[in-house]
């Protein structure tokens, strides 16, 4: 089973554009709020090196950003 983790904060326009598409494509992710939890914030920069968000892990794979060509490629989504 594939695990999805979406680093975000809720007042980003691209988490929510991201979180919208993998629900549109019901996809499940955990969405990991990391303006209330410092753990999975550092946990990000450590992974990725910035703070730049969303950040998207799937199956230890890292996405910056909203790449849709990388993630539907790993999640292999055909539209």
């Amino acid at each position: 089973m594939t695990i999805i983790k979406v680093y975000s904060t809720p007042y980003c326009p691209y988490c929510t554009t991201l979180k919208n598409y993998l629900k549109e494509h019901n996809i499940e992710f955990e969405d990991i709020n990391v303006a209330e939890d410092e753990k999975a914030m550092e946990y990000m920069i450590e992974k990725t090196g910035q703070k730049e968000i969303p950040v998207v892990e799937i199956d230890e794979e890292i996405i910056l950003g909203f790449d849709r060509v990388k993630i539907d490629k790993l999640l292999k989504i055909h539209d």
